[in-house]
């Protein structure tokens, strides 16, 4: 639950916004993380030192439902010469660590991200005679930030979210997001680390399908030559009626030639899947053919998160030899390129059951397999032949709802567990299928050597966006 008020107005759990000047021991009751992103704000809008904010009245600290203290919402008037209309600039403050104290996010020093080490950003075009910023954008970050708190999979520029349902509850088309570097919101140096601004861009259901198929980056590049589709700054227009493609055929044609030449960026995605092993039979009648070592299940550990999670990384940059990073056992469970030792892998399962580990977990050559996908993931399968497969990369489904995972690779990936010779192979519930893609594929879909896949009915679908 929140409630709207401009941000100097007192508060039951934040003072008001010292200014420049303040003195110190006033300046010192303000969350310094908070009171760093601030400074930015007041960089780009001088003139209004007391925007309207919603704030959650429960912080989530205190163990409410919003992720976001805060979303301070300014009124930019954009550059008409520049075809960048009035709009309303919605800024998160949560994401990052505001306080320093633990109380969110554990502190890890100034040199690394600061908490999840990015706050979000949206830009709505300001529709005539509106004085004041619709508000249902800031919960619409609160639900983005929820995913973000829950799973722990953070975001990057280029990174989209299908999120089935129209962005204000209306009826308009902009139903899904990308999101991009804000342009105007510059990195901030808080005292607990590194901000960046990541802004949330709406799009059309035809735009979200042409980010999977080649990428966002290029998607929003498209974007941004249409005025009316968000403009240089790509601000979101509920109204917008068309897409970047009914507006402009032609796009069509440089995303189609993007995707022959290119392929697809878009290296994994979070899943309703599973897989099983037909190569052994069921144990009895309620066996699910689930990887158990003894009575207890199995769950990912720290060093196969990490490959999987580099996986997906990896699969964002252009090398001209795609390889999938190795186990490595000098490597501690939890660490990662950009996270610290005490968070939580985004990878990782919330269960309580005990990770087993890494070095008695044997890798296993099976005969036949059965993949099951819910109707959105299933529909990637051709992007994960034609986009990834054909172009010598990999592809990852995560599963949202326990700890399987699914890796397509292409003989040209190295560092891959799965062989020619021994095309499926499972490292605990990590499941790798390497598939010879030729220029067959192009024409008609691959088939597994000795497997099926199957579709979850649509009442087996997750309510949780892809990202």
């Amino acid at each position: 639950m929140a409630e709207l008020r401009p941000s100097g107005a007192p508060g039951p759990t934040a003072p008001p916004a010292p200014g420049p000047n303040a003195p110190p021991a006033f300046a010192s009751l303000f969350p310094p993380g908070l009171h760093a992103i601030y400074g930015e704000c007041r960089r780009l809008y001088p003139d209004q030192p007391n925007p309207l904010q919603v704030t959650a009245i429960v912080k989530y600290w205190l163990g409410g439902p919003d992720p976001l203290d805060y979303v301070s919402m300014y009124r930019n008037v954009g550059s008409p010469s520049a075809n960048i209309p009035e709009h309303w600039h919605y800024i998160s403050f949560g994401l990052s660590d505001l306080y320093g104290d633990s109380r969110v996010h554990e502190f890890t020093g100034t040199d690394g991200p600061s908490g999840f080490g990015f706050e979000l950003t949206f830009r709505l075009k300001r529709e005539t005679g509106e004085s004041a910023p619709p508000t249902w954008p800031a919960e619409l970050m609160q639900g983005l930030a929820r995913y973000v708190f829950q799973s722990e999979n953070t975001f990057c520029s280029g990174d989209h979210v299908s999120w089935h349902s129209p962005l204000d509850n209306s009826e308009s088309r902009i139903q899904h997001m990308l999101l991009t570097e804000d342009p105007q919101m510059q990195p901030v140096q808080t005292p607990f680390g590194v901000v960046t601004f990541l802004q949330i861009v709406g799009v059309c259901t035809e735009e979200l399908h042409a980010a999977q198929q080649w990428n966002g980056q290029g998607i929003l590049e498209l974007l941004r030559t249409v005025p009316v589709a968000g403009g240089p700054w790509l601000i979101t227009d509920m109204r917008r009626g068309e897409t970047i493609f009914e507006i402009d055929p032609h796009l069509q044609e440089r995303v189609d030639k993007g995707i022959e030449t290119d392929g697809s960026n878009l290296s994994g995605v979070s899943a309703k899947c599973a897989w099983d092993d037909l190569s052994r039979p069921p144990e009895d009648d309620e066996d699910s053919r689930s990887i158990c070592i003894g009575t207890q299940p199995r769950r990912l550990s720290g060093k196969d998160t990490e490959q999987i999670r580099e996986t997906l990384r990896r699969g964002l940059e252009i090398n001209s030899k795609p390889v999938l990073p190795p186990i490595n056992p000098q490597r501690q469970n939890g660490f990662t390129h950009d996270r610290a030792p005490s968070r939580k892998d985004s990878l990782e399962s919330d269960s309580s059951t005990a990770i087993i580990p890494h070095e008695l977990i044997r890798t296993r050559q099976l005969e036949s397999v059965h993949l099951k996908f819910n109707q959105e993931s299933g529909a990637l399968i051709p992007l994960c032949l034609r986009g990834r497969l054909l172009h010598g990369r990999h592809f990852t489904y995560k599963s949202i709802t326990g700890d399987m995972a699914i890796t397509f690779v292409s003989t040209g990936v190295e560092g891959a567990f799965a062989t020619e010779e021994h095309p499926y192979a499972a490292h605990g519930p990590w499941l790798q299928v390497k598939t010879a893609v030729g220029e067959k594929a192009q024409e008609e879909a691959v088939p597994l050597r000795s497997g099926t896949i199957a579709l979850l009915r649509s009442a087996e679908l997750s309510s949780h966006p892809s990202v």
